[in-house]
C-alpha cells in the first residue's frame, strides 16, 4: 500500500498539467467577449465593480459597452464624440470614466484628447462628454518625427490624485523596448503633457510594446500589459518615473491583448483582440 501510495505521489509530481493548473500565475479564461466585439481595446470596471465597460479602436463605433461580470452584453452606450482612435478605457476612485482619444500609429496627430464621460449606469443608451482634456507631448516638434522617434503613440494611462500619466507605445525603427511616461492634468483644457520618465522593457515587440494599463488601490502600483507580458511598476512618484521599478512576469500566452484592470489588490482582468479562431476573451491572472 505504501508502495502504490509512493508511486501516485511520483506520477502526479512529474505530470506537467498537474503542476500548471495549481500555479499561482496562471492565466486563465474568465469568460469570451461577445460576437460583436472584435477590436476590444480597454477595459474598465464599475464603482461597484459590476459592470465591464469596454471600448472598440479607430474604425469602429462611438460607443461604450457594458458587459456583466460573466461576459453578457448588457449595455451599448453612444457617446456624443468621435472615435478618432480610442485606445484605453479608465476609471477614478470616484468611478469616473474616462476614454483615451490617443491613438497616433503614425505620430502625427495634434488632437490627442482624453474624454470623461457621465456615465453611472449600464441602463444608459446615451453619454455626454462632460470634460475634455487635449494635450500636446512635450518634446514633440515634428509630426511625424524620424521614424527611429516614434515614441508618441500611446495606448496606455491611469489616474492618479488628479493627474493622467500616460505610458506611450514604441513604433520606433530599430525597437528597442523604450517607452515614455506623461503627466497630464486631469482637468478640462489644453495642456502640455510633461516628460517625467523614460523608461525600457525588455525583449521585442510582442514583449514590450505597451497596450494597456491600471493603477492599484493603494496607488503604489502600476501594471503595464503587452502582447506576452505585464510589467509592474512601483517605486514611482507623481512627478519621477525614472527611478521607477520593473518587474517582468510572462504570461506565457501570446495573443494581441489590448485592455488590463485591477479587479482587486492581487487579480488582474485581461481582454485580447479576435483573431480568427484564437482571442476575443477576458482572462483572470492572479499576482
Amino acid at each position: 500500500m505504501r508502495i502504490l501510495v509512493l508511486l501516485i505521489f511520483l506520477l502526479w509530481n512529474c505530470n506537467p498539467k498537474a503542476q500548471d493548473s495549481s500555479h499561482k500565475n496562471e492565466l486563465t479564461v474568465e469568460f469570451s467577449l461577445p460576437k460583436k466585439l472584435k477590436e476590444v481595446s480597454g477595459i474598465a470596471l464599475s464603482k461597484d465593480r459590476k459592470t465591464i465597460w469596454t471600448i472598440e479602436d479607430h474604425g469602429n463605433k462611438n460607443v461604450v459597452y457594458g458587459l456583466d461580470r460573466e461576459g453578457k452584453l448588457e449595455a451599448e452606450v453612444l457617446v456624443d464624440a468621435e472615435n478618432t482612435d480610442w485606445e484605453d478605457i479608465i476609471s477614478d476612485t470616484s468611478g469616473n470614466i474616462y476614454i483615451g482619444n490617443f491613438g497616433n500609429n503614425n505620430n502625427d496627430r495634434r488632437d490627442l484628447a482624453i474624454l470623461k464621460l457621465d456615465l453611472t449606469s449600464p441602463s444608459a443608451s446615451t453619454t455626454k462628454v462632460v470634460q475634455t482634456t487635449t494635450f500636446h507631448y512635450e518634446g514633440q516638434t515634428e509630426f511625424p518625427p524620424k521614424k527611429s522617434g516614434w515614441l508618441y503613440d500611446c495606448e496606455a494611462f491611469v489616474e492618479m490624485d488628479g493627474n493622467f500619466y500616460l505610458f506611450t507605445k514604441n513604433r520606433s525603427k530599430g525597437f528597442d523596448g523604450t517607452f515614455l511616461v506623461f503627466k497630464v492634468p486631469n482637468k478640462e483644457g489644453d495642456f502640455e503633457a510633461k516628460l517625467i520618465g523614460k523608461l525600457k522593457l525588455d525583449g521585442g515587440y510582442n514583449d514590450a510594446a505597451i497596450t494597456s494599463a491600471s493603477i492599484n488601490a493603494k496607488k503604489d502600483k502600476i501594471v503595464l500589459l503587452t502582447h506576452k507580458n505585464i510589467h509592474i511598476l512601483s517605486g514611482f512618484t507623481a512627478d519621477d518615473f525614472n527611478a521607477a521599478r520593473i518587474e517582468k512576469v510572462s504570461l506565457n500566452h501570446n495573443s494581441q491583448k489590448e485592455g488590463v484592470v485591477f479587479l482587486d489588490d492581487s487579480t488582474l482582468l485581461i481582454a485580447d483582440e479576435k483573431e480568427k479562431k484564437d482571442g476575443g476573451k477576458v482572462y483572470r491572472f492572479s499576482l
